[in-house]
């Protein structure tokens, strides 16, 4: 069994790129988002995520608009370019998309390292009005086998759902890298961090997995959205952020994925390992 700190599998930094993308501005998005992280890059990120639907903005009216911005993946211009990002960084990146697969759309997150395209998820947990222009995802909750190590992806409302990380870390899971666009929840009393923080920091802790969460900030076509980007590693603590809630921002941790690959709590405690099955399989 690896241990923690091994040589085989050394730390690695993780960063999440909070950013603002414009409504339709395919182009320009992808431009801004390329710039940020070549600028994680720099500072020896090997592993980037973008937020939810990063390259199109996120507030779709019709499904005709929808169905105009999606795009095929792997072979679609955005899927190639940041394919050629990561090939030309040599690094991985996860980040949010539109998919058009056949007559369907659907809310997807691919991940593209140095090599290429690895593989795509399908957002299994549509919110609101995404029920109007997405299917709800159909590829299950795969866990991509990487030269970093082994790599999950849920997006936004996902999170929600107990399921969505057990199952991940079930199958393998060292870190669930989570694009998303996280909105304020009903209720939610003035000043109050992101619901999202709570629920991504004990599922972490509950299943002894890192998780990184990418979101956006700005107002879209009169919905706000919160920030507050973090990373949490596998005891569910912080590493980096919560990120602002306004501005643009990159937290980054470094991390060893190693760490996710024993769920103890204490000599006598797993967190996987004391599941009774027997009562609630």
């Amino acid at each position: 069994m690896i241990q923690a700190n091994d040589p085989a599998r050394p730390a690695l930094k993780v960063s999440c790129i909070q950013f603002d993308p414009e409504f339709g501005a395919v182009a320009k998005n992808l431009a801004r988002a390329s710039e940020l992280v070549r600028a994680a890059a720099r500072e020896g990120s090997r592993l980037v995520v973008l937020p939810e639907l990063a390259s199109t903005g996120y507030v779709f009216e019709t499904p005709e608009e929808a169905s105009a911005l999606a795009e095929a993946v792997p072979d679609g211009p955005t899927t190639r370019a940041w394919g050629a990002l990561a090939a030309e960084l040599g690094i991985h990146i996860v980040a949010g998309i539109a998919e058009r697969a056949g007559d369907a759309l659907y809310n997807s997150a691919l991940i593209t390292g140095p090599d290429g395209y690895i593989g795509t998820y399908r957002k299994a947990h549509l919110w609101h009005r995404e029920n109007l222009f997405f299917r709800k995802g159909d590829l299950g909750f795969p866990v991509f086998e990487t030269a970093l190590g082994k790599v999950g992806i849920a997006i936004c409302y996902d999170g929600w759902f107990p399921e969505t990380f057990r199952k991940l870390a079930l199958g393998g899971a060292e870190i669930v890298c989570i694009p998303t666009n996280w909105v304020p929840m009903p209720n939610q009393p003035a000043g109050e961090a992101a619901m999202a923080n709570t629920l991504h920091r004990a599922a972490a802790h509950s299943n002894g997995i890192f998780i990184a969460c990418a979101d956006r900030v700005g107002v879209e076509r009169g919905q706000p959205f919160e920030g507050q980007s973090l990373i949490i590693g596998p005891k569910g603590w912080t590493l980096a952020g919560p990120a602002s809630r306004e501005a643009p921002e990159t937290v980054s941790a470094v991390i060893d994925l190693a760490e996710a690959r024993t769920k103890d709590l204490n000599e006598f405690n797993s967190v996987l390992g004391d599941r009774r099955t027997d009562l609630y399989a």
